[in-house]
């Protein structure tokens, strides 16, 4: 998981550690943080995107969060990196305030949107591994997620 923000605030990171301890291979995560630019606008946007992809496998799928990427459902996100697990890794990429350039968009295997709504870098990250966590729950059949 790749992302522009600060270290995670402490309310975060207790969110985040409940769904970390429960997650398993592959399903298990890494957090790669980058800094904010000290940039503003268009200049942030290039700088913070260019060194996201500086981080990035070239056999690696990836999915890129952004508002206006295509909406999966629980079971869908499930099936999905189940497949892309069985072919390789996956990394998550969370972009800055100011979003990401057209070249990491098009990098990126899918562009993914949890809503139409934006929210705050850390509350992301945290729907994010809970997301995960009922993905990875839906694969194996487990009960945490109701049909």
């Amino acid at each position: 998981m790749i992302t522009i923000g600060k270290k995670h605030e402490p309310w975060i990171t207790e969110g985040l550690d409940r769904y970390q301890k429960r997650l398993q291979k592959p399903y298990d995560v890494k957090w790669v943080l980058l800094p904010h630019s000290s940039l503003e606008g268009t200049q942030a946007r290039q700088e913070e995107s260019e060194r996201i992809v500086q981080k990035l496998g070239k056999a690696e799928y990836v999915v890129l969060l952004d508002e206006i990427g295509k909406n999966l459902s629980s079971p869908e996100l499930g099936a999905m990196l189940d497949t892309q697990f069985g072919r390789g890794s996956v990394t998550l990429v969370i972009g800055g305030a100011y979003g990401v350039t057209r070249e990491l968009q098009q990098r990126a295997d899918l562009v993914w949107s949890l809503s139409r709504l934006v929210f705050p870098h850390q509350l992301v990250r945290l729907l994010l591994i809970e997301q995960l966590y009922r993905a990875q729950e839906i694969q194996k059949g487990g009960k945490y997620h109701h049909i």
